[in-house]
Order: C-alpha cells, then structure tokens, then sequence
C-alpha cells in the first residue's frame, strides 16, 4: 500500500502539491491547498506508523495506515478535473478543420505575353495578359498554360481556375464563366448561389456546376474563411475560467483547518501541562485526526460526481455535453441565439407546394386527371434529375423520374426536355417569357403569394400537351403555350421548432434568430416558428459581434448553429451548442451537442443543467456540514464531557462515508425528469 500511494502521489498527484506551494507562497489558498494538505498528513502519518508501530502499541494504541485514503482522494480528484480539460483540445480541433476547407494545390492561368487574349462578347480583353486557351508560338510550345501551384504562392492579381466539386482558394471577382456555388460556409444558405463574369467568391465555398476562372483580390489572412478561423481563435482564448465555488470554499475552508488543528495541538498541550499530564500523544493524535477527518474527499467530489452523473444523463436524452463549464453556465443563460438553416429548419431545399393549372382548354384536354398528373411528375422529376439549377434537386427528390431526352440548361434559367416529341420547361418567370408561355393572372398571384412566404417559385409548362392523352384529343392541335404547374421550394421549418421556441419562452429565455438569408426570409421563418427578434443577411462575423454586443450588455449568451459560419459565434458565446446533424466543425467549436435535428433537447439541456448545479450545492453543503460537526469532535471537545477521544481510523471511516452521501446524492440525479 505504501508503495501504490507513493507513486499515485509523486506520479499523479505532482501538480496538487506544485500548485499548493506556489498559492502558498502567495498567502493564498485554493483546492489543491487542501487535497495537498489532507492527503501529504495522511501519507506521513501512515509512513509514520508503518515504519515505528510501536509508539502506539505499546500505549494500546492501534497503529492505523490511510495510504488507500491517498490514493483514491487523488484518483477522484483527477477524473473530475479530466472533465473540465476534455474541452480544451475542441479549439484546435474546430481550427483545424476550418483551415482545412483551404485547398493546398490551386489551378491558375500562368501571366505571359500572349498576342490573343480572350475576348468576352463585347470584344473587349477580360482576362489582359492572359489566356484562357494555350497559344502555341511557331515551334509548337506552349507560352500561356495553365499550372498548379501551392495556396501559398497565389498572389493578389493571379487568375485562378476553379473545376466542378472544387473548394474556391481566396476570394475575388469572376471573370469568365457561370457557376453556382455553395456558400453555406459564409451565409449557412443551403440553396447554391449563381455566379457569373463580376460576381464576389469567396475562399471556402465550393463551386459545383461549371468551370470559371477569377481573379485573385484577397489571398492569405485576408479571405473571408482566414478571418473566421482567427475570429474562433479569439474567441476561445478571450474566455476566462470559472472560479468554482469549492475553490471560494477552501480559501476559507484551508485556513481555518489548519488554524483548529494546530490550536488544538497547543490546547491539549497547554491542558496536560497545567494537570500535570503527558497529553503529548493526544495532541499528535488531535493534530492529525482534525486533518484527515477534513480531508476533502467529500468536498472534492461534490462537483464532479454531480457533473458526470449530469453528463451521463445528457448523454442518454441525446444531449453531449464535453464541458462542465457549459453544463454549469447554461442554467445562467438569458439569451438563446439560434441559426436558422439546419437549426430551426431541415438545412436542404424541399418541396413545399404544388399549384396545378386545372382552369384551362388547352387542345380539348379540359383537365389535368390524376394519370395525366402522374405523367407529368414523373416528366419534371427526371428532367430535375438532369438539371445544373440548384433548387433541381429539391424536385428530383420529390418526384418520381421518367426517362426523358434533349435535357438542356439554361444556367440562371432552368431546364428544357423532350419527351415523345413534346418540350417540356421548367424555370424561373424569365425562362417561360424567353418560351412565349402563357402566363394567367391568378397563376401569378398564386407565384406572388409563394414568394411572399419566402419561397423560390418553378413553373413548369409544356407544349403538345393534348397528346399526352390520346383519348381526349380533339380537333384543337395547336401549340400549347400555356403553363402546367408552379411548385413552390423552400428550406422548410422542422416539426418540433416551434414547440422547442415555444419551450425556451416558458423557461423566460428572451430568443433571437440570427441568419444570413434575405430580410424577407428570415422575417418569414421567424413568425412561422414564433420569433420575435430577428437579424437577417448576416456574415460569420456579424453573428460573433453580435454576441459580443450582448454580453457587454451584461448577457448570458447561449448561440445554437449547425455550420461552418456558426463557428465564430459558437466559440464566442457562453454556451454552444452544435446540431447533431450539422457540420464537424461547428461540432468542434460548440460545447454541447444535440443528437439529431430535435431542437426541444434544448430546454432539457437547460433543465438538466438547473438540477445539475443544485445537486452540485446540495454536495458542497452537506459536506461543509459533516466538516463542521466532525471538526470540533476531532479536536477534541468532547473528552472533557465524557472521556471521548476520535480515533484517526474512525475519521477516516467518517470521511468515506461522507464520500458515500455526496455520491448516493449525485446519483439521485439520473431518477429525475429533464
């Protein structure tokens, strides 16, 4: 046993007495003052009686060791402290991460003289010095090529070209070409933005449909994504540590143990001197008696117990919290700042309504039927399917898809398909004026009501519609210039949203919606989950100033996000919260994690964390109470009464079972309802 606690102490117990003595040299006194104190008295004390048993045998004393007592003070100590630095390893993770969404090879038009430099429609020279082809001089070598080079030797000018599926390096002006690219990164829009010749991108974002070429205008800790990573950097290492209250305790706490200890060593002394008694050994015996029984087991276990048996409670009702910090904060929170896509709604486009035209004669076929509407689905979902236009997906998902032919896009329009010799559209209001499609006006006012809700409108028209069912044909031939269908497609709000609002309300928690969609949609999806303050078209550095202008205020802020561009203000706010289904590193910013996309684990994690923090005061005064009455009784106050002397074994014994009381009350956490 001596063995075992010698090396949990010289090992694994170093910094209590390394951070003992530099708070000593200071005047000053935390917990490890008093983990060092208690278990250093118990191992000389047991050191003491296993090497001269005899000084107390031969008084009829028993010479009682508490090596055991050393270790496992240790050994609980460290586990709760475990908890607390887990957290610390998520900022460089979430760092790196981040740093990751930079590509290492960038494509870029090598600058040479070049006697034919590309020309855009108007005839005038877009990429000067240039060439987006390479031009070969009379001996058949390339003098304007492209070539890849390192992220770090791209420089402010260099034009860079950038495939489908590639990450954008820094961020510029495009030159040449049309793309969409998602931005989710920047603004957590999960509908891909059109780009075309003097459209921003920027470093991050991830083209998808076409090739482009743009010119480089920021380029090392001047892009968009570099500022994000440095915003999180600063973030995670402006925040303080919390001073726990079983530090306030001990700094008292300390003091006065050592006071009534070394009081009561001179008392007894004094007492045998005066009667003319040896009290020598009673003193000793007083001495360390009063600092084992004070021993901090039950003081040092009184928050973390209560903090695991919180986490794993979180952990079974979805909620993965790696900092107790964040546990013990959140019950503080006053504000919940919640993202909107991917948080408050799904985070991917989805169909939300369907308008078919039934109100028309269109070469004798007087009515959609449901078969002929079956068709037409199947016609449009495999048109989608074929589609480059971003809201495509959305519909190919939804429908079911027929084969079809001659798919062409219209890169900001829509698409065109052929199917058993009729053209099929589907697009925005430009595309079917470009067609000379008849537009009625309640179809329009139909549109209007879809994008007044915050929804991006697809009209879907046709021509030859009436042979499509044969049967019904009639005399009427002519071209059907007329449209079909408008579906409506937008990122719609999750089920549970507005009951988890609705929660977070009851619970007195003032809520704001942060996002970096349009004011219009934004508006939209707040009233429909009950929001009543929301802040729209925000970039990654917005959300985190707002945070911050909050806690100037003198808020607890609790922030909730799912993406990249949530980073920022996740690291920033007093507590962080990341959707499960939400990015890794957003994830690895946050401090806590919802399982899945079910936003009410919110109010439960604030419930959890109100009984957490009580179960954690219950400990801490029921072991100050077992101090108080134990101390005076280990110093000895109530030999003069009846002859009663606390034996050190019986102290330790009285330790551990205030152990056992602080724990058993921990426990009682896991049979409570969050």
């Amino acid at each position: 046993m001596w063995v075992l606690a010698t090396i949990s102490i010289v090992f694994f117990g170093r910094d209590f007495y390394v951070n003992a003595w530099k708070q000593a040299k200071h005047g000053h006194a935390n917990m490890d003052t008093l983990i060092a104190l208690s278990t250093g008295v118990a191992y000389l004390f047991s050191v003491f009686n296993t090497l001269f048993p005899s000084v107390w045998t031969s008084r009829g004393l028993e010479s009682h060791v508490y090596f055991e007592s050393c270790a496992v003070i240790i050994a609980f100590i460290l586990l709760g402290r475990l908890l607390e630095e887990r957290a610390k390893f998520s900022t460089s993770s979430a760092i790196r991460r981040l740093a990751g969404l930079q590509p290492k090879k960038v494509t870029i038009l090598q600058r040479k003289e070049c006697a034919q430099p590309a020309q855009n429609p108007e005839g005038k020279s877009v990429l000067e010095g240039f060439c987006s082809q390479p031009a070969e001089n009379p001996e058949g070598k390339s003098v304007c090529s492209y070539i890849e080079v390192s992220i770090e030797d791209v420089a402010v000018g260099d034009i860079v070209v950038v495939k489908p599926g590639e990450k954008i390096a820094v961020d510029g002006t495009v030159v040449e070409g049309e793309s969409y690219v998602d931005e989710s990164m920047l603004t957590g829009e999960s509908i891909p933005v059109e780009k075309k010749a003097g459209d921003k991108v920027f470093a991050g974002t991830i083209n998808q449909t076409a090739s482009f070429t743009f010119k480089a205008e920021k380029v090392g800790a001047e892009t968009s994504l570099a500022q994000i990573i440095e915003l999180v950097r600063q973030a995670q290492g402006s925040r303080a540590p919390s001073q726990r209250l079983a530090d306030k305790i001990a700094s008292v706490f300390v003091p006065a143990v050592i006071c009534i200890a070394v009081l009561a060593f001179i008392v007894w002394n004094v007492c045998g001197m005066a009667t003319g008694n040896n009290y020598l050994i009673h003193s000793i015996l007083t001495l360390v008696t009063v600092l084992v029984i004070a021993c901090p087991c039950a003081l040092g276990l009184a928050t973390p117990t209560a903090i695991m048996v919180g986490i794993g409670k979180g952990a079974q009702n979805g909620i993965l919290i790696k900092d107790a910090e964040a546990l013990e904060n959140f019950r503080k929170t006053d504000v919940v700042a919640l993202d909107k896509t991917g948080t408050l709604t799904s985070g991917h486009p989805e169909v939300t309504d369907v308008y078919w035209n039934d109100k028309f004669d269109i070469g004798g076929l007087q009515e959609l039927n449901t078969d002929a509407k079956n068709l037409l689905s199947g016609i449009l979902g495999g048109m989608e399917a074929l589609s480059q236009h971003p809201v495509a997906d959305a519909i190919a998902r939804h429908y079911p898809h027929t084969e079809v032919t001659g798919v062409k896009n219209f890169p900001g329009k829509g698409a065109s398909c052929v199917y058993e010799g009729k053209k099929f559209l589907a697009g925005n209001l430009a595309l079917m004026e470009n067609e000379g499609i008849e537009i009625s006006a309640s179809i329009l006012e139909k549109a209007k009501e879809y994008e007044t809700q915050a929804k991006t409108v697809v009209y879907f028209s046709a021509k030859n519609l009436s042979e499509i069912n044969s049967e019904k044909q009639t005399e009427h031939n002519e071209l059907n210039t007329e449209l079909l269908a408008v579906i409506a497609v937008a990122d719609k709000v999750k089920e549970t949203s507005k009951q988890a609002i609705k929660e977070l309300q009851d619970l007195e928690m003032e809520v704001v919606m942060l996002s970096g969609d349009n004011p219009l949609t934004a508006k939209a999806i707040a009233e429909e989950c009950g929001i009543r303050e929301v802040r729209s078209s925000m970039l990654p550095a917005d959300k985190e100033k707002f945070i911050r202008e909050l806690q100037a205020k003198g808020k607890k802020v609790a922030m909730v996000g799912d993406g990249i561009n949530d980073s920022a203000a996740l690291a920033r706010a007093d507590v962080s919260i990341a959707m499960g289904s939400g990015s890794d590193i957003a994830m690895d910013a946050a401090k806590i994690t919802l399982t899945g996309s079910d936003l009410r684990k919110l109010s439960s994690a604030i419930r959890l964390s109100r009984q957490t923090v009580k179960t954690v005061k219950m400990n801490l005064f029921w072991a100050f109470v077992y101090n108080v009455i134990a101390i005076p009784v280990a110093a000895g106050v109530l030999f003069p009464v009846n002859g009663f002397m606390l034996n050190p074994m019986i102290a330790g014994a009285a330790m551990a079972a205030s152990s056992v009381c602080v724990v058993s009350n921990s426990l009682l956490l896991n049979f409570r309802k969050i």
